[in-house]
């Protein structure tokens, strides 16, 4: 019998998908017997992400709020209620000592029932704007772990810890060299290069920028490795059928290749690629994602532009800004260097083994609790 069972939910997006996987090989470093049982939605990444990374996974009947169309809500009061119904059968059955939400739709159910059955239960908020569920979820959590300060706004004090948010090992610990990720893409190591992503899901604006402006920026002398995410243009195809200096495809596999390739970096703003790049120590132009709940990618990139460390261009100003803007900090070398030195300065690595102790630690004194009670009552 393992000596802890833990429930690890959420997901949706790399970005809460990664981290999560990346907390779970801590906790097993940690204690190798140790039992954890991914939760997630059906349909979404998490289902094949995390059987790939070695742990199970159950799916629930759940959907998130649909800002772009009312009418597509109207199921959504069931599907919470059938969601509640699977968690409470997958707690009874698995009978984790703590739960851990690390964002995610799928995250609130399973949270809000351990909660109402005095299970542990941990949040990891990693944007620097809370989102409403754990907000909602703050109240009752043991600890909510942020990935900067300032977050008393949204949570009691005396419950925050900031641990900053995880970097997946292949890219924290990434022994690739730049022209072994360079090789990797079939590119030119003498060339400047461009890495291009939009998050695990794409970005339309980024992806119709950079198919407006490749065959300028390559005019240039630079090349582009280029993550299209599922992108239903064949633009991008034709362009690197074209062009010897364009990689272009829906998925990296690779990320540690692709960001030590990268000289320059152009990305959405979400919570776990600015960790990544800040990891990766690299200058990036963040395109924020416009329609990320309250806008918290806008508030995540600003962070960063307010520290020197990153700059800026919002969605709508893409199509006009972008080409240019990549070929300018190209160019500029000195500002180059200053980004990198600036955004390395707020790296942290160790997020996912501080969680884990700090997990471990709340799980082994609730036990000793429990111990000295029924010590008491005999």
């Amino acid at each position: 019998m393992p000596d802890k069972k833990i429930i690890i939910a959420g997901g949706g997006t790399g970005g809460h998908i990664f981290p999560a996987i990346a907390i779970a090989n801590a906790l097993r470093q940690k204690e190798p017997d140790i039992d954890i049982l991914f939760v997630g939605a059906k349909g979404k990444m998490e289902m094949e992400k995390v059987p790939e990374a070695g742990y199970r996974i159950e799916g629930l009947d759940i959907a998130g709020f649909n800002r772009s169309s009312l009418f597509k809500n109207i199921s959504l009061p069931f599907k919470l209620v059938k969601s509640f119904l699977q968690v409470r059968k997958i707690i009874a059955d698995f009978k984790p000592d703590a739960v851990i939400g690390v964002g995610g739709y799928s995250s609130f159910p399973v949270l809000r029932y351990a909660q109402k059955r005095g299970i542990p239960s941990f949040i990891h908020e990693s944007n620097s704007l809370a989102g409403k569920s754990n907000k909602l979820l703050g109240k009752e959590a043991v600890r909510i772990f942020t990935a900067t300060g300032g977050m008393e706004k949204y949570f009691p004090e005396e419950k925050i810890m900031v641990t900053g948010n995880p970097v997946r090992s292949a890219i924290a610990q990434a022994q690739v060299t730049r022209e072994e990720g360079i090789r990797f893409f079939g590119l030119n190591p003498e060339k400047i290069t461009v890495l291009i992503v939009g998050g695990s899901l794409g970005a339309k604006s980024i992806n119709e920028a950079i198919e407006q402006g490749a065959e300028k920026i390559v005019s240039r002398g630079l090349q582009l490795i280029w993550q299209t995410g599922k992108y239903v243009s064949r633009r991008p195809a034709e362009l690197m059928e074209e062009y010897k200096e364009i990689w272009a495809g829906p998925f990296i596999s690779r990320m540690d290749c692709a960001y030590q390739a990268a000289d320059l970096v152009v990305s959405r703003a979400g919570a776990m690629a600015i960790a990544e790049l800040s990891v990766m120590k690299k200058p990036v132009i963040f395109v924020p994602y416009p329609f990320a709940a309250e806008d918290h990618q806008t508030v995540n990139a600003k962070h960063l532009v307010d520290k020197n460390a990153a700059l800026l261009i919002r969605d709508s100003e893409a199509p006009a800004r972008l080409t240019d803007s990549v070929i300018h900090l190209a160019g500029d070398a000195g500002k180059r260097e200053e980004l990198k030195n600036n955004i390395a300065g707020l790296a942290v690595t160790s997020a996912d083994e501080r969680i884990a102790e700090a997990v471990l630690e709340e799980i082994d004194d609730a036990g000793k609790n429990i111990k000295e009670q029924k010590v008491k009552e005999a």
